[in-house]
């Protein structure tokens, strides 16, 4: 049995006070009750996966989060119900939604009503690079006295938040393709209003909702048709795919990449650390150099298509400079979470096959002269399934050791079609790198404790927070330093 949410109440009502978010630690959804709060409205929210870096924002934001989605959240009740897409028909806080006929609106829905509205929406979407991109967008247009709002999937440093209300006349939104909620079946995106887009990549992904790439296609070519004549679309015509679907766009494209024929191009790479440097061209001249505080060539790529956005807008070359320049990164994006006894512990969204390998070819030219060590935790409905298991014995061959988590398995998916952690581990060691799979974390770091040496770096790639293994990891290995 289900709940049946009236589509009459798909609405937001005249009076406003009280609102409730149901999947309110998501990243986009704690975002939207942090701009919410800012508004002045009483907020609250329910959860049942409570951890950093959201649970401490919200904390700080005094929103009161409840665990668990029980009916008894909506007591006393909220005005609107903002229904994130994790919230499932079958929970009984949606059941209550229904008896009480509360007025609901998704996220995507209300970041429209009440945030997009007057605004030039600038969206960043695509397979990778969504969150790094968007915030550096954001960051950089601040920078350069364009006080733009956001909302981005991951929290960005130099505001110590993921969500920004701002006074200017652009709000930039990371568009994810992932379905809007359980009684909207459509791409998030798609609600979001694009005036200028940016389309970084185009790759299978999302196995849970989505039967192939063809479908993902789909999604996006509705995306492009969204963007106005007088809008663009940066896109990054040096995917094969994107290339694909921007010729069918109605506004203008600006391409961007390393091809030569790309309208924006990407010349003169050089890497040190968690810094880059890197030349962009345009029509063949030299436009600008330009320093990075983010290691490898996809990093770099993110920021050619702020470049280009930012000039098209009319921002000077000296403001884009400062901009990028200034980037503090964002939280879980090849983030140095310490060092103990020469031994460097980073932090990674990464999880993804491709972005799994970019990320590993950015540290490896970061760090070229220290091994470095992965530990990867497959989390997501995707990686779980076996449907990229060939395609992650590809992507960590930039790694002197792997140390893969085993999965928790997916209880509505066949053994046989799981992805495997040893037959990864296995397929690694074939190829002469050092790997290993574990059952859980505590095994992972007894492990690292007793193998890391001083000079490692230690990579952590998960979309989740891994048992707090990074802090987890780093407090043992200053006991064994003492």
């Amino acid at each position: 049995m289900k709940a049946r949410l009236d589509p009459q109440l798909n609405r937001a009502p005249e009076q406003i006070n009280h609102i409730h978010i149901m999947g309110v630690c998501g990243t986009g959804m704690a975002a939207m009750a942090g701009m919410l709060k800012e508004r002045g409205y009483q907020v609250t929210g329910s959860d049942q996966n409570v951890y950093p870096p959201m649970s401490d924002f919200l904390a700080d934001a005094g929103i009161e989060v409840m665990e668990g989605y029980k009916g008894e959240n909506l007591e006393p009740c909220p005005d609107l119900v903002i229904v994130g897409n994790v919230i499932q028909a079958v929970f009984p806080e949606s059941f209550r939604l229904a008896e009480l006929e509360i007025p609901y609106l998704s996220m995507p829905q209300a970041l429209g009503y009440f945030f997009l509205s007057g605004k030039k929406s600038i969206v960043v979407a695509g397979t990778h690079g969504k969150t790094t991109t968007a915030s550096m967008l954001a960051t950089a247009l601040y920078q350069a006295g364009r006080d733009s709002g956001f909302l981005i999937g991951g929290i960005v440093e130099a505001f110590a938040a993921n969500c920004r209300l701002g006074d200017g006349a652009f709000f930039v939104v990371e568009g994810d393709e992932y379905d809007t909620a359980f009684f909207n079946k459509v791409s998030k995106f798609l609600h979001y209003q694009p005036h200028f887009a940016i389309i970084t990549s185009i790759e299978f992904d999302h196995a849970d909702i989505f039967d192939d790439l063809e479908q993902i296609k789909d999604s996006f070519r509705s995306f492009i048709r969204l963007i106005p004549a007088e809008g663009a679309l940066l896109a990054c015509t040096d995917d094969p795919v994107v290339a694909e679907l921007a010729a069918q766009c109605q506004a203008p494209v600006i391409s961007y990449g390393c091809g030569d024929d790309c309208d924006w191009q990407l010349r003169d790479l050089t890497v040190s650390g968690l810094s880059s440097s890197f030349s962009a061209y345009t029509a063949g001249i030299l436009f600008g150099e330009f320093i990075l505080p983010m290691p490898g060539m996809h990093n770099c790529l993110n920021a050619l298509a702020v470049i280009g956005l930012m000039d098209h807008i009319g921002v000077p070359l000296d403001g884009i400079q400062k901009g990028l320049a200034s980037f503090e990164g964002v939280k879980r994006r090849q983030q140095i979470r310490g060092k103990v006894n020469g031994i460097t512990v980073l932090d990674d969204f990464a999880h993804h096959p491709t972005a799994v390998r970019e990320t590993s070819r950015a540290l490896r030219l970061g760090w070229p002269d220290q091994r470095l060590i992965l530990v990867f935790e497959p989390r997501t409905n995707s990686s779980r399934r076996n449907i990229f298991q060939e395609q992650y014995a590809a992507a960590f061959g930039d790694a002197d050791m792997v140390i893969v988590r085993e999965i928790v398995p997916l209880t509505n998916v066949p053994v046989e079609e799981q992805f495997s952690s040893a037959r990864l581990a296995d397929d690694l060691m074939k190829q002469g790198i050092e790997a290993n799979s574990f059952a859980d974390t505590e095994q992972i770091i007894d492990f690292l404790v007793e193998t890391a040496l001083p000079g490692d770096v230690i990579a952590v790639f998960s979309n989740g927070g891994f048992d707090n293994i990074h802090q987890r990891l780093l407090d043992r290995l200053k006991e064994v330093a003492v």
